[in-house]
């Protein structure tokens, strides 16, 4: 079976504080007629720290869609490879054994896509297959998973690497007032973060059955407006109530299987802010202690977007994983609204590495 195997993952430098935002928040709109509404809500995400490509001086300029789309290359080509390279010594494989890069970003676009550029300079065979995912938004790390999945599941003696770079911060828009905008701006964080699916071997999530799940008519509800000034993220005040919905979908995925998703052993979910993990525990009848790492990743590095799934991943692995055979669900939520879920069991290979 395939097996997701340990994540590597890495965050900007530059690091961005809660209190250093309620007080940007401040002193740059204090005659907003929302500001004390926008406070709260910033406070009420759980985000103590985020992590950036920029000081904090350079994210509030705007140079231009431009210089921004530079940056955001520059930077993924700095800080994508030493992570890919964790990823694949976490599993035992080199450049050479892998068959299919899946690379999702949703805060810059390239052509021809990273992956490109990933093969030609760090030694993946030319025959490797590229799967850029673009428009997937959060849900894009469940996405790469799954489709990592079907691949292997096709190809049983293959490997599939999957990248995830996301620099939010480069989206920041200086001339978006909305109450969704400052919300935003006070969730979203940047990070890098890699991992390979084996066709067999390795340690990790033997992944055994996935699944997607649209809820009908919100397709407006999280968006991107692209405008000359580049991306300008539009956030529905309905989107917080998207997990009853979508907790019936995970049920029914689980009950496919055979399996109850109120009753797994663990769960690593996209961390979109702390009411969609409330709602989950709510709505999947599972104690909150459950969204541990997911909740971990937010409070530490923010919405790092297609990103959250592998690191509350890797948080998981870092806690020395669970019980051989335990039972787990994955996750991610994004626009459409999309729902893209993973069942999957906790393995050890034969040497017992982890």
């Amino acid at each position: 079976m395939a097996t997701l195997c340990r994540p590597a993952v890495s965050v900007p430098e530059h690091v961005l504080t809660m209190e250093d935002t309620l007080e940007l928040a401040r002193s740059r709109h204090p005659d907003h007629p929302q500001l004390p509404l926008a406070l709260r809500l910033i406070e009420n995400t759980g985000v103590l720290t985020r992590h950036i490509v920029q000081p904090i001086e350079e994210t509030l300029r705007h140079p231009g869609f431009e210089d921004r789309n530079n940056l955001y290359e520059a930077e993924a080509k700095a800080r994508v490879p030493p992570v890919v390279q964790r990823a694949l010594d976490d599993a035992e494989l080199l450049t050479t054994d892998i068959d299919m890069i899946i690379y999702v970003s949703c805060t810059g676009f390239m052509m021809p896509s990273l992956t490109a550029w990933l093969i030609n300079t760090m030694g993946f065979k030319t025959d490797t297959r590229q799967v850029p995912i673009a428009q997937l938004g959060c849900a894009a790390g469940g996405a790469a998973i799954n489709r990592a999945h079907d691949f292997c599941s096709a190809y049983p003696d293959a490997n599939a690497l999957i990248v995830a770079c996301e620099f939010c911060s480069l989206c920041y828009q200086p001339t978006d007032l909305g109450v969704g905008s400052l919300l935003s701006n006070g969730l979203f964080g940047d990070g890098v973060a890699a991992a390979v699916v084996r066709g067999s071997g390795g340690t990790g999530i033997t992944l055994e059955r996935n699944g997607s799940y649209l809820i009908p008519k919100t397709e407006e509800w999280i968006a991107y407006d692209v405008r000359a000034t580049g991306f300008h993220f539009l956030l529905d005040k309905r989107v917080p109530t998207t997990m009853e919905p979508l907790a019936p979908a995970l049920q029914e995925l689980a009950r496919q299987h055979g399996w109850d998703a109120s009753d797994l052993d663990f769960y690593i979910v996209h961390a979109g802010g702390p009411r969609i993990l409330d709602d989950l525990s709510t709505f999947l009848h599972v104690p909150s202690e459950a969204f541990r790492f997911s909740r971990a990743t937010l409070t530490e590095y923010g919405n790092i977007a297609s990103a959250v799934v592998l690191d509350a991943l890797r948080r998981f692995f870092e806690a020395g994983g669970a019980e051989r055979s335990a039972r787990g669900l994955l996750a991610g939520f994004g626009p459409g609204i999309t729902a893209e879920m993973t069942l999957g069991r906790w393995h050890v290979s034969a040497n017992g590495k982890k």
